[in-house]
């Protein structure tokens, strides 16, 4: 990180600050924009995009800046940042459009939304910082085709649990030691819960209720390893991943896997087949109920025995598994820090590598009748689990960053999964004929491979 802090100060000192703007400015948004704005220096938010103005205006008012312009044309946005003057709208496509942005960051969770944001910025040649999980492991591949093609960046984000975690196995990798295991630490998973349940919490927090019950009823984390997966080259060891849950099931695990257990996540390391994991060519997954949470965790192996031997010296143990872990994540404290390393490095903190590994599919939370209409992420009515990207190819399964606004064609018993054929999709969206065109394009490439 000394290198970002170095150039950051270097852009400051020239009077040359890296210009930001941010898609979205809801409870992250608005932390976001508090940290560019008091605490990184060489870096300016010119520029917030929300459907009501009074919240983006929000954003930079609890930032400590009271004179904002509202813009209506991308040349009132233009005459703004070469004025040095914040500016607010409610129209998406002017930070996508004008000059002197460097980069945008999408903060939205939506997918239909953000994928229009995204094409549309990729296509003004602007780098994209994404902090929407939903919309990356639905057509994160495709989106990074475009970018790739068109020269820019596309990346998540440090801070969240994806980008702590990649940040984490480079390092791994860096010493030598191959992950096998990319993990986050959860305090509840329950697929059943709902925005009425997790209403008094999101109050509390002053967070949307739907978000919050995306992260209890395990669908944010799907999103979230996912795009681990997708960006490692890793898979899952089942559909659901495995999601030991220590805070049901810690005495039966502890029997299980004869575990010498303190309740930290260095115990773990005995309850996985090191040639399993070898053989599947790694895995995401997550655990509940473990301490360091809510941090992150790399599993690795070192076939040199010397520097097994070294690694037992160092207290990491004998192997043949070594615990790695980070013992939080900051969220919306790192962003800027990504935004810097894509715009002054070109450095992705994690992107797709290729074709996607695994998805998110959706799953009934209740029993789901012919003729409804499907609702949010975090809502009543479904919640995601990772599943392969083969096998939900081959069965035709509907992702769930696709499920919303879906009408169903018949009845979904509960915990069963949905396939295309339970439902129809609404007419025209853009997330459809893009998540469609990801999956002819990494078709047609395995089989070129292939030949």
């Amino acid at each position: 990180m000394l290198i970002v802090d170095t150039a950051l100060k270097a852009r400051q000192e020239a009077a040359n600050p890296v210009r930001v703007g941010m898609i979205g400015s809801g409870f992250m948004g608005r932390g976001i924009a508090n940290q560019i704005v008091n605490s990184v220096p060489g870096m300016e938010l010119v520029a917030i995009f929300n459907r009501n103005v009074d919240t983006a205006k929000r954003a930079y008012t609890e930032a400590g800046i009271e004179d904002v312009h509202v813009v209506k044309t991308v040349s009132q946005l233009e005459a703004a940042i070469a004025q040095g003057k914040p500016a607010v709208t409610d129209d998406a496509m002017l930070l996508c459009q004008a000059q002197g942005i460097d980069a945008l960051i999408e903060v939205t969770g939506a997918v239909e939304f953000g994928a229009h944001v995204v094409m549309e910025a990729i296509a003004h040649q602007k780098h994209v910082v994404l902090m929407n999980a939903e919309l990356d492991s639905t057509i994160g591949p495709i989106l990074k085709v475009y970018a790739d093609k068109a020269g820019v960046v596309l990346s998540a984000c440090d801070g969240d649990q994806p980008g702590v975690e990649m940040n984490l196995y480079r390092y791994v990798k860096s010493l030598g030691v191959t992950p096998l295991l990319c993990g986050n630490i959860k305090g509840l998973q329950d697929a059943y819960r709902n925005p009425t349940t997790q209403r008094g919490f999101a109050e509390k927090w002053g967070q949307n209720v739907h978000m919050v019950t995306s992260f209890a009823d395990g669908t944010k984390i799907s999103f979230e390893q996912a795009i681990v997966a997708n960006g490692t080259g890793m898979t899952i060891a089942k559909r659901g991943m495995l999601g030991y849950d220590f805070n049901l099931h810690k005495d039966e695990l502890i029997q299980q896997f004869n575990l010498n257990y303190t309740g930290h996540i260095d115990d773990l390391t005995k309850m996985y087949d090191v040639d399993q994991l070898k053989e599947l060519g790694g895995i995401v997954d997550y655990v509940v109920g473990v301490k360091p949470g809510p941090g992150v965790f790399v599993f690795g192996t070192h076939d040199d025995p010397k520097q097994r031997h070294y690694l037992n010296l160092y207290k990491l143990g004998e192997g043949p598994l070594y615990s790695f872990y980070h013992p939080y994540h900051l969220c919306h404290l790192e962003v800027p820090l990504s935004v810097a390393r894509v715009v002054l490095f070109r450095d992705a903190v994690l992107a797709p590598l290729d074709a996607p590994m695994v998805d998110v599919i959706t799953t009934a939370k209740i029993d789901l009748k012919a003729g409804e209409t499907i609702d949010c992420i975090g809502g009543y009515m479904t919640y995601g689990q990772c599943e392969t990207a083969k096998i939900t190819q081959a069965e035709n399964l509907l992702p769930i960053g696709l499920a919303e606004g879906c009408r169903l064609k018949r009845d979904v018993a509960k915990d069963q999964v949905l396939t295309y054929e339970d439902v129809e999709l609404p007419q025209g969206r853009l997330c459809d004929k893009l998540r469609a065109e990801q999956n002819t394009y990494f078709a047609s490439s395995r089989t070129l491979a292939a030949v």
